[in-house]
């Protein structure tokens, strides 16, 4: 389940975007609401240059906007300027839209720090140095923040294509594994965070070299050193004392590479001891659980395989009992008998029969079809009903179904159990009856609606208080694979049942 909701992640762009729009909702929200609780960085500022400190005019309102600002220029470049470049749609007027924006940004972030920041008035000797030394700050601010989004963008574009080629990746590198990557993207998301916040620079070395030795630690356990030490027979000790040798090998390598990237030595060496106990403490035991959850999914996995491939054998074995083969000449030979009998309607009919069972055999499994092909099947069910009925005047059948124009593409079979329903449901030979279907598209929307008379049954009627042929599965169906895509209302009253479906394909 784990896995097919990260592919529908992956393979969704309306998934990412809600997630990145709720996420940057989220932070807005949470940054407004701490305002109420920081501590006021620059009143003391305000104080020792003489100056009146206004809670509102000089702090609230000002990080109040600045926050106001970034949010709505992540919404714009995110969302809208982005994904135009990727496609190349529009060059010119979406770069104009960056530098806008980066315009923009430098402008409003000075203005506002002309408030925030008005104490520097007196640190300087005329107010134009002043503005020269706030409006520099904030262009560079700007860019600083443009650089980000850039950075931001390259680790999704980068983690997307990671893990949507995750399977040819750990194909071609047997040690990556799918967790491997999923953990190394959010490390780059970590080490983006970190950045943005400013956070100090030995704790981003710090994070980022804790953090990517237990990725590694962890991927060469599943590729090595899990599967070895299941034969031995101890097998955690043996993996622990495994783990333990090899971090002892990597705490001088790990202390030079902290040493070069902070020029401290003493932190560098303590934190390839504090490196080595949380990686025996914490990502053994850790990487210990996985595998043993990975192995047991396995077994099941190969347990449902084994089912799965005795059930196809039998429905091999079922469907070879009836030869289509058979069933199309034996179609064909009533149809010619018919042609030379002058049997017009038999012979329609055994036509129309056959155009329904190759779309039954042939396009019914697929998991997409034109939606051409499934109204084609629709109208050849409603005729052939029709030539069962058409001798009984006080049968009104009719039907409104307008062309498919386009390559639209719909689930097979989601719309011919409402028609057989009402055909089941709402034909006696012993009482006024009418059936009305109507369908059409507009917009790549699709609006069908399906009219029945509707007749009391008797209480022998073994049917009598069943719903309709495959209501609930269509329900089911509809719920799956159109979540928030289509609207179902079914009534029925004494008289009439109705049902009104619009689908967005």
């Amino acid at each position: 389940m784990h896995d097919l909701a990260l592919k529908n992640f992956i393979e969704k762009p309306y998934e990412q975007h809600k997630v990145e729009f709720w996420a940057a909702t989220a932070i807005f929200v949470f940054a407004v609401f701490s305002l109420s609780t920081a501590d006021l960085p620059n009143e003391a500022l305000f104080e020792e240059a003489g100056i009146p400190f206004h809670y509102y005019k000089h702090y609230f309102v000002p990080q109040l906007m600045r926050y106001a600002l970034l949010y709505l220029a992540f919404l714009l470049l995110n969302f809208v300027v982005a994904p135009r470049l990727m496609r190349k749609e529009r060059l010119f007027l979406n770069v104009l839209l960056i530098l806008l924006t980066f315009l923009a940004m430098g402008s409003v972030i000075g203005v506002l720090d002309t408030y925030s920041k008005g104490y520097l008035f007196r640190e300087y000797r005329t107010v134009q140095q002043t503005y020269d030394f706030l409006f520099q700050g904030s262009f560079h601010r700007a860019f600083w923040l443009l650089l980000m989004f850039g950075l931001y963008w390259v680790i999704k574009s980068s983690g997307l294509y990671l893990l949507s080629n995750s399977a040819d990746i750990q194909e071609r590198y047997r040690m990556i594994t799918r967790d491997g990557l999923v953990a190394f993207v959010l490390w780059m998301v970590s080490m983006f965070l970190l950045l943005m916040v400013n956070a100090d620079g030995e704790l981003v070395v710090f994070w980022g070299v804790l953090s990517l030795c237990g990725i590694a630690l962890y991927c060469y356990s599943f590729h090595s050193l899990l599967p070895k030490a299941l034969s031995r027979k101890h097998p955690f000790r043996d993996y622990a004392l495994r783990s333990a040798l090899l971090l002892a090998l990597s705490f001088l390598p790990v202390a030079v590479l902290v040493l070069l990237l902070t020029h401290q030595e003493d932190s560098a060496f303590g934190f390839s001891v504090f490196n080595v106990a949380f990686q025996l403490l914490i990502t053994v035991p850790l990487s210990w659980v996985l595998f043993k959850r990975h192995l047991k999914g396995d077994q099941e996995l190969r347990v449902l395989k084994k089912e799965l491939g005795r059930s196809n054998a039998n429905l091999d074995f079922l469907r070879s009992q009836i030869n289509p083969h058979f069933l199309f000449n034996a179609l064909n030979t009533l149809y010619g008998t018919a042609l030379q009998e002058s049997s017009e309607r038999t012979a329609q009919g055994i036509q129309m029969l056959g155009d329904m069972m190759r779309f039954m055999l042939h396009e019914n499994h697929q998991q997409k079809i034109l939606l051409a092909r499934e109204i084609a099947y629709m109208r050849n069910y409603i005729e052939l009903q029709m030539l069962r009925t058409s001798t009984s005047p006080d049968i009104v059948i009719q039907t409104g179904i307008a062309e498919v124009v386009g390559d639209a593409h719909i689930a097979p079979m989601l719309l011919i159990p409402f028609v057989e329903n009402a055909f089941k449901h709402g034909i006696s030979l012993q009482q006024k009856s009418w059936i009305r279907v109507t369908l059409h598209c507009e917009q790549n929307k699709l609006y069908f609606d399906v009219y029945n008379s509707t007749h009391p049954r008797q209480g022998q009627d073994p049917e009598k208080d069943t719903p309709g042929i495959g209501l609930e599965n269509v329900r089911q169906r509809l719920a799956l694979l159109y979540p928030g895509r289509h609207e179902l209302a079914i009534r029925e009253t004494p008289a009439e049942f109705f049902v009104h479906l619009t689908l967005q394909l």
